[in-house]
């Protein structure tokens, strides 16, 4: 197992033209989800690749001096969001 596997990976840095991701304030639609997929918690951003019911959503946490500030991606299918995930990791999104 190496490092990365334990505490979740890096993202790249953002690429020249990348797509913006909609982040709105989390809308509650369901109180119990499964994380998919994390990037390494000791940045100040995090992120999660989440799953509930068939359908998926990112969800960034920055931690600040005043507490954390949560926002979420809009669901979308598993498949899509696996795709913005990938594109996440790669700097091909923010």
């Amino acid at each position: 197992m190496c490092m990365e596997d334990f505490h979740g990976p890096h993202l790249e840095f953002p690429k020249e033209g990348h797509a913006k991701i909609e982040w709105s304030k989390p809308v509650g639609r369901s109180v119990a989800f499964r994380v998919r997929a994390h990037t390494c918690s000791l940045e100040p951003t995090t992120y999660e690749l989440c799953v509930t019911g068939g359908l998926s959503h990112i969800r960034r946490t920055v931690r600040t001096a005043d507490g954390d500030r949560v926002r979420e991606s809009r669901w979308m299918r598993v498949a899509e969001a696996k795709l913005l995930w990938d594109a996440l990791l790669e700097g091909r999104a923010r």
